[in-house]
């Protein structure tokens, strides 16, 4: 027997001896299915220098580089944990240092700082190719104080007239009033809301991109949503809308998801997770408990922290906790529950900042992997296990950081256990929390862990900072397979063995 084959029997025999779970098949793709990547393109690779123009990469409030053929450079990167959509700060052109994108100059033309429009269409194709779709961020609420309308006299009417937002309980100050001196756009005006609206379909015409993001939604009127939802999606099929709103207010998420906006980032549910999962030891808030399943919470945008908050990995440190762990159980928390994860650039190597611009801080290739290859890990579970995507959601435990809940799809259950506190914990569930759950066994997918059933009660055993995603299965019972598969390996490896020894005494002889 060639000695190079015994390897890869081996290999193949342990690989075929683990009974697989029965998997439910998904029909097509769904937004809620989507895992998003969020990229502040400045601050992400600088894969041209030659528009490397005004860059000062020292300088957090300057352009730093980041470019379209940088993103380009690195969608396999993005791809290969796991994420099937990227998010885009805007890149329309911008006044001076308006690195952010957020400062525009002329909603018809690419910022020179990150490349062409054919760059731009190119980077769009190249993530189709990836079976990637591309999100953009799309300014409604302001102008740059340099843009040409601002100075126009015949455009007077297209701004709010300039006054500080006071009361941000006030809905009418909040969408009339001027953020950060930027001068405030009127889309009660027919000609503005119709120059927003065609400039946002001429992007989709040219480009393709998948959906927009929408900066400040909660400073624009629901009526102009209603038109703009109307327009764009009548432009291209499954078009979404993703809105994010200031975070100084609370802000009333169907009201715009009634409007036509898919999804609204909520950042006083981003914060109450932060509170919970940057250190140990702490229960959900009480509206994590309820049975979730409707079609607003599917679609519902998770995330821990983006381009205007702090980093939450500054909220670990501040604890005195490490990030790596806390990533994880957190990350875990977002992947599986109900809702679209949207993660941060950086978050991957644990990336740390305070306000802005110390939260936009340059991303790094060259670091540890350990976090990277988790999240590629639940993020392929993500996208093999329809219930963490589609399935409802029933909280069955949740008690001082201890955290098990059930995600159930047609004929597939899920179990997540997270255990966010500062020791091991066991708990104890019964068939019927399961339904059907009656003389089986929850297989363990993250650590490979098993807990069959006995007396029709399940116990689970979780060490610190460790979570599992559990797949409700037949019991396997005894595994003949890998016990035939294992004597076969003895032997093998007595073959291999014998074979060597052989082999070195005819050379010794000779």
């Amino acid at each position: 027997m060639n000695k190079r084959i015994i390897p890869i029997l081996i290999i193949v025999l342990l690989c075929s001896s683990f009974p697989a779970y029965a998997k439910v098949e998904k029909e097509g793709r769904l937004w809620q299915d989507e895992t998003v990547y969020s990229i502040m393109i400045d601050r992400f690779n600088n894969g041209d220098t030659q528009n490397d123009k005004e860059v000062d990469a020292k300088n957090p409030l300057a352009y730093n580089g980041g470019d379209f053929q940088g993103i380009i450079d690195r969608l396999d990167y993005i791809h290969d944990m796991g994420f099937t959509a990227i998010r885009l700060t805007p890149i329309f052109d911008n006044a001076k240092n308006g690195y952010h994108g957020y400062w525009v100059t002329d909603f018809y033309k690419v910022d020179e700082h990150f490349g062409s429009l054919k760059t731009f269409k190119k980077l769009v194709k190249e993530a189709h190719k990836r079976k990637m779709r591309v999100l953009l961020d799309f300014v409604t609420n302001n102008v740059a104080e340099s843009h040409p309308w601002a100075s126009d006299a015949d455009k007077k009417d297209w701004f709010h007239a300039e006054q500080e937002i006071k009361d941000w309980n006030n809905q009418q100050q909040v969408e009339n009033g001027w953020v950060d001196g930027l001068p405030d756009l009127n889309q009660e005006n027919p000609e503005v809301s119709k120059y927003l609206i065609d400039a946002a379909k001429w992007w989709i015409k040219k480009t393709n991109i998948d959906g927009y993001s929408l900066p400040d939604v909660n400073h624009v009127p629901g009526s102009f949503w209603n038109d703009f939802s109307l327009a764009v999606k009548n432009e291209k099929k499954d078009f979404f809308l993703l809105g994010i709103p200031s975070k100084s207010t609370a802000v009333d998420v169907n009201k715009y998801q009634a409007a036509g906006v898919d999804s609204v980032l909520d950042f006083g549910r981003a914060q109450g997770l932060r509170n919970v999962f940057a250190g140990t030891d702490k229960s959900l808030p009480k509206e994590t408990k309820a049975s979730n399943s409707n079609q607003k919470s599917i679609l519902q945008a998770n995330f821990f922290d983006n381009e205007n908050t702090v980093r939450f990995t500054h909220d670990i440190v501040d604890k005195r906790q490490f990030p790596g762990s806390r990533w994880k159980t957190a990350l875990t928390y977002l992947y599986t529950t109900p809702g679209i994860p949207i993660v941060y650039y950086g978050t991957e190597i644990a990336l740390n900042g305070s306000g802005i611009p110390d939260n936009r801080r340059q991303m790094n290739f060259r670091t540890e992997k350990e976090l990277i290859d988790y999240i590629t890990q639940i993020g392929e579970l993500r996208g093999q296990l329809p219930s963490l995507t589609r399935g409802t959601f029933e909280m069955l435990y949740n008690k001082d950081g201890m955290i098990v809940y059930k995600r159930k799809y047609k004929g597939e259950t899920a179990l997540i256990a997270v255990n966010n506190t500062n020791k091991s914990q066991k708990v104890t569930l019964t068939a019927d929390q399961l339904e059907g759950g009656k003389n089986k066994e929850l297989r363990g997918l993250l650590a490979g862990d098993i807990v069959r059933s006995h007396k029709d009660r399940y116990i689970m055993i979780l060490d610190r900072d460790h979570s599992e995603i559990y797949v409700l299965t037949e019991k396997s019972g005894i595994n003949i397979p890998l016990v035939a598969s294992l004597i076969v390996v003895y032997i093998l490896v007595f073959v291999f063995l014998f074979l060597i020894l052989k082999r070195r005494k005819r050379n010794k002889n000779d």
